[in-house]
């Protein structure tokens, strides 16, 4: 085996943890993708020998990618849920069947990075972001972080720890029973089915959030309140009629489908048993990538 051929096979046993740090980072399966190209474009052009520890460098390659992806993007901080065009926009979902997560998916969502969590990492600014998902999600030390940043590691610490707070504040941690939440998302299903307003309103938190990203073509929506989710959610429950259960995120969802084609993807957030946030892509582009066989088998 050449030694080109052995820095690859090295390479691609660090790619799914690569992965996992650019699309917490992005929020984007295919920029994550990128970036993770870029890394090994720059691995393959290095001195690699002189590498003493290829997983930690590949890591810091790809932060420092990310950061650059970030700041080139033109999404409005005081309004990073919309692109340069004013729609909204949110982070792509990891979609598997309701049974569980395959390997990749596993490793991609290990800390249970769900939808409501990647919107609230949008809104940090890119320092913060890396700051915050090198160290706090892949325990990544702060001199190294630093030496990225630019900055001192204290500093860099000081960043971390307002993203920190931010996240905490803005997005806490869901429901830890699968089969709870599930019959959480049961419960809303059958109330948006039947039209009921009040048991929608039950299983919905008072300050709710829910979400929609239809795309291009298509408006975007945000609801503030149980009773204008509820709302909305009677408006469309031509979803909920042909919704197959799913993981997305890791989490209880729904996938709803019509004649072979997704319709949408609804992601759950659940905390102390009701529903905190509902996130719903509607945006053809991206549903047309989710591989329905495996919400089948």
């Amino acid at each position: 085996m050449s030694e080109e051929e052995m820095l690859a096979r090295r390479f691609e046993e660090h790619r799914p943890h690569l992965r996992a740090v650019a699309y917490r980072m992005l929020g984007s399966l295919g920029e994550a993708e990128d970036a993770v190209q870029e890394a090994w474009l720059k691995l393959s052009r290095a001195d690699a020998g002189a590498v003493e520890n290829l997983g930690g460098w590949l890591t810091t390659v790809v932060g420092r990618t990310c950061l650059d992806m970030l700041r080139s993007r033109t999404t409005r901080r005081e309004d990073p849920l919309h692109d340069q065009d004013g729609r909204i926009r949110l982070p792509d979902p990891v979609v598997s069947g309701p049974d569980g997560l395959d390997p990749e998916q596993e490793i991609l969502l290990a800390d249970a990075v769900g939808l409501a969590l990647l919107v609230v990492l949008d809104t940090l600014a890119p320092a913060e972001r890396l700051a915050f998902v090198l160290h706090d999600m892949f325990a990544v030390p702060f001199d190294e972080i630093a030496a990225v940043l630019g900055r001192t590691p204290a500093a860099t610490r000081q960043l971390a720890s307002r993203a920190r707070r931010r996240v905490q504040g803005a997005a806490p941690a869901p429901d830890s029973d699968p089969a709870a939440r599930r019959s959480v998302v049961d419960a809303f299903l059958a109330a948006a089915r039947g039209g009921d307003f009040d048991a929608l309103v039950a299983v919905l938190d008072p300050g709710i959030v829910a979400r929609s990203d239809g795309g291009v073509l298509r408006p975007g929506l945000i609801r503030h309140g149980a009773a204008a989710v509820a709302a909305q959610a009677i408006t469309f429950a031509r979803f909920a009629e042909a919704a197959l259960p799913a993981l997305v995120n890791g989490s209880p969802g729904v996938v709803a489908v019509a004649e072979g084609r997704v319709l949408s993807v609804m992601a759950f957030t659940i905390h102390n048993a009701r529903v905190t946030a509902l996130d719903i892509l509607t945006d053809p582009e991206r549903l047309a990538r989710i591989d329905l066989s495996a919400l089948r088998s």
